[in-house]
């Protein structure tokens, strides 16, 4: 008789552990599911500097509309357009037009480009000079690698008084567009990430913003000379096309263009980066 009512007491106690088991488990269910449609996942590759940092100053803005931010980094400038093109990202923030115009011809994709955000002013730096006057003959001088910017540096390189181009104003000159070299400088093309790690071993180096930065270089400070502010190289949202309609890409594109990150940009990088809205 005691050894039946043993059994009886641990099938009940059993049981009571179930239910409660089943009770906790529904519970958690419930939770998840409710934090999962309260907010949709939107991922968006972007270079560490400053794309990413401006991304992450928005993410409470976007919460606030639904939408969870994620933020992946790359430090190139083709990984993030092959994430996209992969759809491993929503949408990309790293490149302008000319460049997305290029990479589009060149590997058939189709991104859509638009909401401009900040101008990374291009700049011409040297760790053995502190004026361009002082520049020598045939001075060794590096400028990015793909094609874009490489245009965009050797049109910086002419506003400079270094050089004169075949086309004055073209978005697609190369180094054999150089028409007049009166100091005979070495032009030579270089991964653009490649170059703050290899200034000590040139005269002059044409460094992108977003790489002058983390290597302790300021355009505003450091430049020995600077890229006009009117620059057509505004830094811009790009997507998949039919995805810039979609609501969270919406909501995106009005938190980069919003009053608090026009205020981050001046504030926190004071010149070296400028708002393009």
């Amino acid at each position: 008789m005691k050894k039946w009512l043993a059994l009886a007491a641990t099938a009940v106690l059993g049981a009571s552990l179930l239910i409660s088991g089943c009770g906790s488990s529904t519970n958690n269910a419930s939770s998840s599911g409710a934090g999962s449609s309260k907010a949709e996942v939107l991922k968006v590759a972007a270079n560490p500097v400053p794309h990413a940092e401006i991304l992450n100053q928005i993410k409470p803005l976007l919460a606030k509309e639904g939408v969870d931010l994620q933020v992946i980094e790359f430090t190139d400038y083709i990984q993030p357009n092959m994430a996209l093109s992969s759809k491993e990202v929503d949408a990309n923030f790293f490149a302008n037009v000319p460049y997305q115009n290029n990479f589009n011809k060149d590997h058939g994709t189709n991104f859509v480009s638009f909401a401009p955000v900040h101008i990374e002013p291009l700049a011409i730096y040297s760790q053995k000079i502190k004026d361009l006057k002082d520049l020598p003959n045939g001075a060794k001088v590096a400028i990015p690698s793909d094609p874009t910017n490489s245009a965009r540096a050797l049109l910086l390189l002419q506003s400079a008084g270094l050089v004169t181009l075949k086309d004055p104003t073209g978005l697609t000159n190369t180094p054999f567009d150089v028409t007049s070299n009166p100091k005979n400088i070495q032009i030579t093309e270089l991964e653009a990430a490649q170059i703050p790690r290899s200034i000590q071993d040139l005269d002059v180096a044409v460094i992108n913003a977003n790489y002058a930065l983390p290597a302790g270089l300021n355009p505003t400070k450091d430049g020995l000379f600077v890229e006009k502010a009117d620059s057509p190289y505004a830094n811009l949202l790009s997507v998949n096309p039919g995805d810039e309609n979609k609501p969270a890409i919406q909501k995106l594109a009005k938190a980069l263009q919003s009053p608090e990150v026009k205020k981050f940009i001046e504030e926190h990088y004071k010149g070296a980066i400028i708002p393009a809205f």
